[in-house]
């Protein structure tokens, strides 16, 4: 379904780490200089949150870096909307591979686009690697 996806020693490492502290399954882990990113396994989130989300506090702590912890969906729409949470958007569509989110919100509109749209490439990339056909995600 996704384009393949190589792990170093070091990612691998982090989610066996990640598995372990969390008790849940993992899908994907993304390593960027300000964060790390876990997708965990539909029906997962919950246990990886952990008790008042004291498993991403662990998470910070240990890796010394903030953690995001998202909930993989086979619907691309749902997932978008796990990923940008808990940013809220009025609607999410997709017309031949372009997702178009809606928000009338312009302090949302910032947080999504970003500077020099940065947050909206990097979404698009996470977002890619599990939906090939996605070709451009756009806010309006």
């Amino acid at each position: 379904m996704g384009s393949k996806v190589i792990y170093d020693m070091e990612t691998l490492g982090l989610m066996k780490l990640f598995e372990n502290i969390t008790h849940s399954r993992i899908k994907d882990c993304i390593i960027e200089p300000e964060k790390i990113i876990f997708i965990v396994q539909e029906n997962e989130l919950r246990q990886a949150l952990g008790k008042g989300a004291e498993n991403i506090r662990k998470l910070s702590e240990k890796f010394k870096k903030r953690a995001k912890i998202v909930e993989f969906k086979p619907n691309m729409l749902d997932y978008i909307k796990n990923f940008i949470h808990p940013l809220k958007v009025e609607e999410i569509t997709e017309n031949d591979g372009i997702v178009t989110l809606k928000s009338s919100d312009m302090k949302t509109r910032g947080l999504l686009i970003g500077r020099a749209a940065k947050n909206l490439r990097s979404l698009e990339e996470y977002v890619k690697r599990d939906f090939p056909n996605l070709k451009e995600i756009k806010v309006i």
